[in-house]
Order: structure tokens, then C-alpha cells, then sequence
């Protein structure tokens, strides 16, 4: 576990802003990728959303090595497994279940769990897990939540995802115990179905400059 948890660290090092990432049409896979990648985000969650999601996963590994590439909204034990077949660098839940917990630490990638509690925070915490996305951020109580698990939980770390935007991700990220955040605004429905991909990319080197 230790070696995973300093894998998820430099992951979300690196990344800062993790894009969460659901393909509505094959075709966009590679051309949102690369528009993602040229913006600085070249560490991806791709979700388990659609019927696209192992696939981008596989295409993504394939023809571009470059990138990191995760999987997202994994629920059970047959999706993790699904996800790491498909190739996938990481792993993020919503949630957290003792089942899909203790599948993650025999996983060969590293696993992030999702929980809005302090309750999920220990179910994950008793199996040796130190860093957990925060989800939905916002409505778990957004900063001043994570302020609050700061003081029982000095060694935990959050990738707070959910409600995070152009107008807080910098207060998010200025929490001690914020790794990296997970957002989907450079990824606008408007945008991603249209193919502007120019857009696509300006938006993300938006959200990087405002981090400075």
C-alpha cells in the first residue's frame, strides 16, 4: 500500500487538475485527448460512464503512451477488473464498499477510493488506504469539510471532485490536504459534442494558469 500511495502521489503531482472524462462518441477518444494533453492535462479519468469507456481506455494506452490514464466511476469487483484488463494506469470510485476496498489492495494499479464521510474515510483507512477522492465535494461540505477531516486525519490526502470550478479550484487547492482536483468544466457538453476542440484545449491551460 505504501508504494501505491506514493504512486498516487506523484500521479496527482503531476497533474494538479485531473479531468473526469466521458466519452459520448468513439470518434472523440483521441481527438479530446489530444486537445486535453496539448492544454498541459495529460493525466486522465476516463469513465466508466458509457459504453465507450474501456474502449477510449485501450485506444488510449495504444496510441498514446504518453498520457497517464485512469479509469473512473469503477462500482464493483468486475469493473476494477475490467478497467486494469483495459489497461488502465489507475483507479477512482465514487464510493467505497469493504468488497471493492480489498480488491484495490490486491490490484496491481493503485486505487482511489471515493467517500463524503468520515465513516467511508475509516472503512478505507482500517485496510491502510491514506488517499481518497472527496466526493461530490461540494456537497460533502467542500473546503470547510476538508479543513475539518485535516484534525483527525493529519496523514490522509483528498482529490476533491464534484462542484470544483474555474471560480474555487485554487482555494481547493490550497487546502494542505488537497493532492490534486477533479473537474469536468474544460469538458463542456457544448463544446466536447460540437468537436471544439480548440476550446477544449484553451479551457485547460485556463484551469492550469489559474493555479499559477
Amino acid at each position: 500500500m505504501a508504494d501505491k500511495v506514493a504512486l498516487i502521489d506523484r500521479l496527482c503531482a503531476e497533474a494538479r487538475i485531473l479531468p473526469v472524462i466521458t466519452i459520448e462518441r468513439e470518434a472523440d477518444i483521441l481527438p479530446m485527448a489530444d486537445a486535453l494533453a496539448a492544454g498541459g492535462l495529460r493525466t486522465l479519468e476516463v469513465t466508466l460512464r458509457s459504453e465507450h469507456g474501456l474502449t477510449a481506455i485501450r485506444v488510449l494506452r495504444e496510441a498514446r503512451p504518453e498520457l497517464c490514464v485512469g479509469a473512473g466511476t469503477v462500482l464493483d469487483e468486475s469493473m476494477l477488473a475490467d478497467a486494469v484488463a483495459a489497461g488502465a494506469q489507475f483507479i477512482v470510485t465514487p464510493g467505497s464498499t469493504p468488497e471493492l476496498l480489498k480488491a484495490g489492495m490486491n490490484c496491481p494499479v493503485p486505487l482511489l477510493p471515493g467517500i463524503g464521510s468520515a465513516s467511508e474515510l475509516m472503512l478505507g483507512y482500517a485496510l491502510g488506504y491514506r488517499r481518497f477522492k472527496l466526493f461530490p465535494a461540494e456537497i460533502a461540505g467542500g473546503i470547510p469539510a476538508l479543513k475539518a477531516l485535516g484534525g483527525p486525519f493529519g496523514n490522509v490526502r483528498f482529490c476533491p471532485t464534484g462542484g470544483v470550478n474555474p471560480s474555487n479550484v485554487k482555494n481547493y487547492m490550497a487546502q494542505p490536504n488537497v493532492m490534486c482536483v477533479g473537474g469536468t468544466w474544460m469538458l463542456d457538453s457544448a463544446w466536447t459534442r460540437a468537436g471544439d476542440w480548440q476550446r477544449v484545449q484553451q479551457a485547460s491551460a485556463e484551469a492550469l494558469q489559474l493555479l499559477g
